[in-house]
């Protein structure tokens, strides 16, 4: 059964996840409690062979042995490979879910569009539907242990209710090498034509809409085939796994604490670096325990998720799925068939606003202005010449140069035109454009002050002579 915690973290206050942490199904702990036991139990039957066993020599022996597994374990680019493939597989896990079939829609267009509440209307209704469900038990029992074992041979399907013992026989007399759950959805629209010629559906339209929906089902319960037949490629989960287990077996020989290299008596960590640190001998490597639960539980968790159709704590509740298709189904094309209540005037039918009631815990959250747009509330310059409107004329496009880009200009030396003095010269509704004139001047001067003194001359003239014009 899925381990829901949704209610748990609906609200972020203080040590929120902590109480996660106690939890024992589900959990990392249980996972990999017995990983982590055999790991510390390797690391200590080293540790006492290193220090009670061995002579000087032989530890001056293994202190050298154990700084170059410190060394090569540092080489292996774990996290980069680990936390791309379970970014990948936990893709994957999600969309599987999504893949799973439910007749929500489908059960909606049959209602709608299969008419007739004489027994024959209704036959025809839960029996379309029915081969729907059918559909998905039978894609289901190719994926999922779970529902293999409540369903174990075609017998139990039929003692079920999603067959009838002559569906069965035909459906057995169909002779293929292949999966055949796709049997029911072709009952299903060869009924559903049926069902047209008879008049039970009265369009064309209806019908179309009809078969548009269970081919989006059937496209599910093929995806989710073919989620289980193509799997993540096994060379990749096999570098993965060999990569986490690889460090860690270094781990087990470099991270002992170890004489020093000058063959002292004091013992050196390898894991941390720097002569500080190195004289502890802690004889429980807590830093090293840490990452062993870190990259390892990592690990296990893709090993968990990698498929969610199993039978461990978080994969998917495959037989709870069934159950709940088949009811709200069934109760969906039969019992709720022309089974309306009456209409009637909402509460809000004279009102120009419908503003529904608040509770007092609530009633905060009604004081708060509606969000309108993050530019709502944006303060406009006041100044009227911002909001003048300028026409533009569409001119032929021109290679862009050198000139033109300041940034580049700065490194060919260059002066480009300041976006100031072009919105200025842009902004003259009917002059002449001056941007080619000024270029022109900046070319020919060769420093920055001098081609902003001339261009500011330029543009004063410029300004006396549009108020000299009549």
């Amino acid at each position: 059964m899925t381990v829901s915690y949704t209610l748990k973290v609906a609200e972020a206050r203080f040590g929120g996840f902590s109480g996660l942490l106690l939890r024992w199904r589900g959990s990392i702990y249980k996972l990999l409690y017995k990983e982590f036991l055999v790991f510390i139990a390797l690391y200590a039957l080293l540790s006492i062979t290193y220090r009670l066993l061995l002579t000087q020599e032989q530890r001056l022996v293994y202190a050298q042995v154990a700084r170059y597994c410190n060394r090569s374990a540092e080489l292996i680019p774990l996290s980069f490979v680990l936390g791309f493939y379970v970014t990948l597989v936990v893709n994957r896990w999600w969309a599987q879910y999504t893949s799973i079939p439910l007749p929500d829609q489908l059960m909606c267009v049959i209602s709608a569009s299969v008419h007739g509440v004489d027994q024959r209307g209704r036959l025809l209704r839960r029996t379309l539907i029915r081969y729907a469900n059918l559909a998905s038990v039978l894609v289901l029992r190719s994926v999922s242990t779970r529902v293999l074992k409540r369903f174990p041979t075609m017998e139990h399907v039929v003692d079920a209710g999603f067959m009838s013992q002559e569906e069965r026989k035909k459906f057995e007399s169909l002779k293929s090498d292949f999966n055949k759950y796709w049997i029911p959805c072709v009952w299903f629209t060869n009924l559903a034509a049926q069902a047209r010629r008879d008049g039970r559906i009265r369009d064309d339209i209806a019908l179309c809409l009809l078969l548009e929906e269970l081919n989006k089902y059937r496209a599910k319960c093929s995806m989710l085939f073919h989620y289980d037949w193509i799997s993540i490629p096994l060379v990749y989960t096999q570098v993965v796994t060999i990569a986490v287990y690889s460090f860690f077996a270094l781990s087990l020989v470099g991270r002992q604490f170890v004489e020093s290299e000058a063959g002292a008596a004091k013992p050196q960590k390898l894991l941390e670096p720097g002569p500080a640190l190195g004289d502890l001998d802690m004889y429980v490597p807590l830093t090293t325990l840490l990452q062993f639960f870190f990259y390892a539980g990592w690990l296990k968790v893709a090993e968990q998720i990698i498929n969610p159709f199993g039978e461990d704590d978080d994969d998917f509740e495959t037989n709870k799925l069934i159950d709940r298709n088949l009811q709200v189904s069934l109760l969906s094309v039969d019992d709720m068939y022309q089974n309306l209540p009456p209409a009637e005037k909402d509460p809000y039918w004279d009102e120009d606003s419908a503003q529904p009631p608040y509770t007092v815990a609530t009633v905060a959250e009604s004081l708060r202005p509606s969000f309108l747009g993050s530019t709502f509330n944006l303060r406009i310059s006041d100044d009227p010449e911002q909001s003048l409107q300028v026409e533009t004329s569409p001119g032929p496009a021109r290679p862009v140069t050198a000139a033109q880009t300041p940034l580049l200009s700065r490194f060919l030396g260059v002066g480009a035109p300041s976006p100031a003095i072009s919105l200025r010269n842009f902004g003259r509704i009917r002059g002449a454009p001056r941007t080619p004139h000024l270029l022109r001047f900046r070319a020919e001067e060769g420093g920055d002050l001098e081609a902003a003194d001339r261009i500011e001359e330029e543009e004063a003239s410029g300004s006396g002579d549009e108020a000299q014009e009549p």
